[in-house]
């Protein structure tokens, strides 16, 4: 059984972490959902280390949370003591082709750093609303490029306190999954092997992505980026829309009428809204096609195994 955390006992040990005992959870999610938890925000990666081996000396387990950006909070918040790593913002060129990152910086950043070395290999990622840490966690992807297409090392922090550094097929990338998130670990910094390219058309190539991503995808409404995994058969967008569930939605949560694939949070959604929509989507697709489609969002709670968050 997890133990509560002294928050005096951390605040003695680390004077200077910046430390807020009741912190809204929906300022630090994309769906603008979620109620208070206790927070810090680690300055390195360095820190972060340091800090979570702390609470575990403690009994107690923290939540790793990068940009909020694929998570549902629960409206009664938490008591588990959340790791922001949103001030954690490391980058370097590594050496000629390679890019080291701490695990708060966000995609978008690690992708512009990239074009503003004349890298060519990251143009997929510069619109992911996550950080490193979430994005290799869950191994984000889009367009066609996957993160695993380009990080050659982890460094991360297992269950126990421990080192481990994974290179390469160590990684363990598969659809939306990683080694990482298999084994429970805390992401700290990562580097990624880039091919040199041409700096106009790298830009070009970006905004080319925006374009399409603000054309077919709901990014004026809050929300969690795509809902469902995809299938093994069809798409789960598609598979909702046939379903005729555009525009549908329990409380102040729905469908997004832009793109299927999105639950947005009309303004003012609880968690239970969305967890309701979600239910609603699975039972009617599930009635149509014989196909269950699975969440990406991940659910927040106090007990749970895993101890790094998304987008990170």
């Amino acid at each position: 059984m997890m133990q509560n955390l002294s928050l005096d006992a951390l605040s003695s040990a680390f004077p200077h972490l910046k430390l807020i005992p009741a912190e809204p959870m929906a300022a630090h999610t994309t769906f603008r959902i979620g109620g208070p938890a206790p927070m810090a925000f680690p300055q390195s990666a360095a820190e972060l280390e340091a800090i979570y081996r702390f609470c575990l000396s403690q009994g107690h387990r923290p939540l790793v949370l990068g940009a909020g950006s694929n998570v549902l909070a629960p409206d009664e918040g938490l008591s588990r003591l959340v790791l922001c790593t949103r001030e954690m913002r490391g980058l370097s060129l590594a050496a000629p082709g390679r890019i080291a990152a701490e695990s708060g910086v966000l995609l978008s950043r690690l992708a512009t750093f990239a074009r503003e070395q004349g890298l060519t290999g990251l143009e997929f990622a510069h619109g992911i609303p996550g950080s490193v840490g979430g994005g290799l966690y869950m191994n984000a992807g889009a367009y066609g490029g996957e993160l695993k297409d380009v990080a050659v090392k982890t460094r991360a922090l297992l269950p126990d306190g421990t080192i481990w550094e994974a290179e390469g097929d160590q990684q363990g990338f598969a659809y939306r999954t990683s080694a990482f998130q298999k084994r429970g670990a805390v992401i700290l910094s990562a580097e990624f092997e880039l091919s040199q390219g041409d700096g106009a058309a790298i830009e070009a190539r970006m905004q080319e992505l925006a374009a399409r991503r603000r054309a077919s995808q709901p990014l004026e409404m809050p929300s969690a980026g795509s809902t469902f995994k995809r299938p093994q058969v069809g798409y789960a967008a598609a598979l909702i829309e046939d379903a005729g569930l555009k525009g549908k939605g329990v409380g102040r949560a729905a469908v997004s009428e832009k793109h299927a694939g999105f639950v947005v949070n009309l303004g003012g959604a609880t968690a239970r809204d969305v967890l309701d929509t979600m239910d609603m989507v699975v039972k009617a697709v599930a009635d149509k096609s014989g196909i269950v489609l699975e969440p990406e969002v991940r659910i927040l709670r106090d007990e749970q195994e895993e101890s790094s968050c998304n987008l990170s």
